[in-house]
Formats: C-alpha cells, structure tokens, sequence
C-alpha cells in the first residue's frame, strides 16, 4: 500500500436523527454535495432501524447504548440501513450530481469484522454486567485501497453501518466504529479529516445549552470531563472513537451539527 499523498479527504459521519429526518437530511445532502475534493460519507439509521422493527412487533434492546441484534433484529437492520437509508441517500446524491455509490462492508469485502464475543457492560445503574450483543460486528480490517480506487475514479463512496464475517453472515455495526476505522485506514493513503455530524452543536458542557460548545478537547480533558459526567451516554464512544482514529493517524476530528460539515464550527479534536 502507498503512503500517505498528503492529498486531502473529508470522511463525514451522519447520524440516524439527521437522516431519518427530510429537511435535516436534504440540507445534509446539499451541503456534502457542494464540498470540493475527496470525500466518504458514512451513516446511521437506528432511529428508523427501531421504528420499522417496533411496526413489526420486533423488541428493540439497548444496553449502554449500544444495540442488541438477535436474528429478527439483523433482518430489519440489514433492510433498514443497507437498503431504505443507503439508497435514499445515494439517490438524493445522484440527484445533485455526485458519483455516489452505496457499499455495505459486505461489499467487495471492503469492511471485515468478527461476532462481538460477550462483553462486560457498565449498567446506569453503576453496576456491570455481561452482554451478548447478538450479531454485532468488532471491525477486523477495511480494504482502503479498494476504497481509494473508487475515490480516484470519481467516486463517492456511501457507506451503511453492516459488515461481515467472511463467513456468509452480515454484522451490525455501530456507524461512529465504521466511521474512524475507515478514516484509520485511508489516513495512510490522504491527509484525513473525521467529522461527526448530530442533532448537536458538538460536545457540549450543558446538555441542553447548545451555546456551551466545548471547542477544543485533549484526550486528558475528555477524561476528566467523562469523570464528572458532562461526557456521558452515547458521546462516550463518540469521544473514543475520535481519539482512536487520531492515534491512527488521521490529523483531526471535528463533532458538530449536521448544518456545518465543513468543520467551521463545533468541537475539534487534534493530534
């Protein structure tokens, strides 16, 4: 594999919340389609994921929030984000003239993962415990240069939150896990940029004060502030991630609202 060119590219994750919603998603999608250069975009979808289920009869479980994925689950996952999601977007993308094309990790084995074996789990209650997530998939390896042959000619990736096993059997795997090993990976062929695009104006120091945007975040600075609670619940493996994906090389990570994917604003996380 080639080393880093230098060249630049912006992988943006976007959540569920934003996708599932038609305004939010149409902005999204007209703000990614005017951004110059390489790019992926990585999404979510697990609103629409428990909706669809719950309009089946189909429990959905959490736990740490993180989903749990028996076999009935990992159908309408499978539906929900590698169909239902992933084609809305790459067709509203079509529609604004970029190249994007739709992959699952399944999909020209771009994304290899293993079953998550049981998992000691901290409870809100405080107390742990072990979970079987069911079919939930721990990344093994991403093929960056399949994706670079595709960004090269033109392309634009759009990547679903599956994988496999290489065993015949599709993984739910959580999008923000997807999200950094993919920019991991191509951090050795580009100069990458990681932005988490949410319902929120980036990490903030009051939940509910989007005015209160931590703007910097070091890695001892995210500790302690998961130690006295203003990092909590599903920012936590946000904020992992981030600094997962730096230590790998990527040069920054940026946490931000759904409307400033160009990094201009929010919390930005850097080597």
């Amino acid at each position: 594999m080639k080393t880093n060119t230098g060249e630049p590219l912006n992988i943006i994750k976007v959540g569920g919340g934003v996708v599932e919603n038609a305004a939010s998603l149409a902005s999204l999608l007209e703000q990614f389609a005017s951004m110059p250069g390489r790019k992926v975009l990585v999404h979510g979808g697990g609103r629409l994921a428990t909706s669809m289920a719950a309009s089946l009869g189909i429990e959905s479980r959490m736990v740490g929030g993180r989903r749990i994925t028996d076999e009935k689950m990992l159908e309408v996952v499978t539906m929900v984000y590698g169909g239902l999601v992933n084609k809305n977007i790459v067709a509203g993308l079509q529609a604004k003239g970029v190249k994007a094309i739709g992959l699952t990790g399944a999909d020209g084995d771009v994304i290899r993962s293993h079953k998550r074996p049981l998992k000691r789990v901290k409870m809100d209650d405080g107390t742990e415990q072990m979970v079987d997530f069911g079919f939930v998939g721990d990344v093994d390896r991403v093929d960056a240069q399949l994706l670079s042959e595709l960004i090269e000619s033109g392309s634009v990736p759009v990547v679903a939150p599956l994988t496999h096993d290489g065993e015949g059997h599709i993984l739910n795997t959580n999008a923000d896990t997807i999200a950094s090993s993919v920019a991991q990976a191509l951090a050795e062929l580009y100069d990458v940029t990681l932005t988490f695009c949410f319902e929120k104006a980036g990490v903030l120091r009051d939940a509910d004060d989007d005015s209160s945007v931590i703007p910097l975040i070091d890695e001892q600075a995210a500790n302690r502030l998961i130690a006295e609670g203003v990092i909590a619940g599903g920012m936590i493996p946000k904020i992992e991630n981030a600094f997962d994906a730096i230590r790998k090389g990527v040069r920054q990570v940026v946490i931000t609202h759904s409307d400033n994917i160009d990094g201009s604003r929010g919390t930005t996380i850097k080597r």
